[in-house]
């Protein structure tokens, strides 16, 4: 059921409107007592949803027992990130979720199941997983907040993924990863029906009974100026409001281009990006729209590790950004990476299949360090002040040489395609 609905291409929702529409949503729910809210982490900074989570505190004061950012395998977040990402909540209120220790198991899906969305490229059977506060804690409602938007492993972020892998535990987010890295990260990118999502879908069905959920779903796009908008707010409990919000995300954060591009720079802000595995989304979003043999090149001033997790990090080092039937093989080898499938689904999506370049300008890892993963190493300094990140807006540009490339100030904030 949607409780809430207000949506445009060019609608621009302001806090107060945002205010109201909670008030109205939230009013066939002022009976529950202790409620659980889980926000994306400080990697979704631009999403609203730190916004929301904080007049959804200020709406329903003390019933907000527990705030529970749905870090997947991310670094937990730091005070001063809490501070900046939702206003005045209480620290107190907020939980770390730790993914490998704190999992309560609601039941397993098939491989049967498995087998079939996937065409039978894979067998095995799925856990669904979730932080055991959402089955212990005695949370009579359970807000899932988030923004719908074009993602590299469920086509389109948010909704289920929020519980299922953010809130998920070691094993779930491995195996969700690698269904989508196997069935190709340019077959998921951007869709709503995909085996990743079949399987989500079918974990929500086994936990309709115990789990209270109800979604407050954003969509976030630009205006002319490059200053993000909320262009949609849906409040619900089922897929209708995903569906709903993916619809409008296709209209506001889908760019297709005529044609293939030679040159891509984008620019990552150091303080939201400091891994490759976050950054690495200036691969996802922009490999339908670079042309073979181009270039795409990374500045990154605030990139310091390439996994959020030691361990994740140490596969990255280890194996590096490899083709597709590489990494499978790697897989197969090796028990480290067959016990880590979110890393070898991050080290295939990461891999530009032998088709363009990668040249990475991070901060903070050194030329070896960047080369070992099989990244082009390009000087940080040097490259933004020939590109001038800060003063340029997503679109096509020219360097004073004459270079021509197109620039992205945010890759988080859509998805780049052609025409074909």
């Amino acid at each position: 059921m949607i409780y809430y609905a207000a949506a445009g291409p060019e609608r621009e929702l302001t806090k107060d409107d945002v205010r109201e529409a909670l008030k109205n949503a939230l009013s066939a729910f002022m009976t529950k007592k202790r409620v659980l809210i889980i926000p994306p982490d400080i990697t979704r900074m631009h999403s609203g949803a730190g916004m929301i989570t904080e007049l959804l505190w200020e709406q329903l004061g003390k019933k907000v027992k527990d705030i529970l950012p749905a870090l997947g395998t991310h670094m937990p977040m730091e005070k001063k990130e809490l501070t900046k990402m939702f206003g005045t909540v209480p620290l107190s209120l907020f939980r770390e979720h730790r993914w490998r220790t704190d999992i309560d198991e609601l039941g397993r899906i098939p491989s049967s199941f498995i087998s079939e969305v996937t065409g039978g490229k894979l067998d095995f059977d799925y856990p669904v997983q979730v932080n055991r506060l959402l089955t212990a804690g005695g949370h009579d409602l359970i807000i899932s907040v988030g923004q719908v938007v074009p993602h590299e492993v469920t086509g389109m972020a948010n909704y289920n993924k929020n519980i299922f892998v953010g809130c998920g535990g070691s094993e779930a987010i491995n195996k969700s990863h690698f269904i989508g890295a196997v069935h190709g990260i340019e077959n998921i990118l951007g869709t709503v029906d995909n085996p990743v999502r079949a399987v989500l879908n079918e974990a929500s069905a086994m936990a309709a009974n115990i789990l209270p959920l109800l979604y407050v779903l954003t969509v976030v796009s630009p205006d002319q100026e490059g200053s993000l908008k909320i262009r949609g707010l849906y409040v619900g409990d089922d897929i209708e409001c995903f569906r709903q919000a993916a619809t409008l995300s296709a209209m506001v954060n889908f760019t297709t281009l005529p044609g293939r591009l030679r040159k891509v720079v984008v620019w990552l802000d150091p303080e939201e990006y400091k891994s490759t595995w976050l950054g690495n989304k200036s691969i996802y979003r922009t490999r339908m729209a670079i042309a073979d043999n181009g270039e795409l090149l990374v500045l990154a001033p605030g990139v310091k590790t390439f996994g959020e997790d030691p361990a994740i990090d140490r596969l990255i080092r280890r194996y590096g950004y490899r083709t597709t039937p590489e990494i499978l093989t790697l897989v197969e080898e090796n028990d480290d990476l067959n016990e880590n499938l979110s890393a070898a689904a991050h080290l295939i999506h990461g891999s530009t299949e032998n088709r363009f370049r990668v040249t990475y300008a991070p901060g903070h890892l050194t030329r070896d360090e960047t080369e070992s993963v099989g990244y082009s190493y390009g000087e940080v300094k040097a490259l933004i002040n020939r590109y001038n990140p800060l003063g340029l807006q997503t679109g096509l540009h020219a360097a004073a040489d004459g270079e021509e490339f197109y620039f992205i100030s945010n890759p988080a904030t859509g998805l780049w395609k052609t025409v074909e």
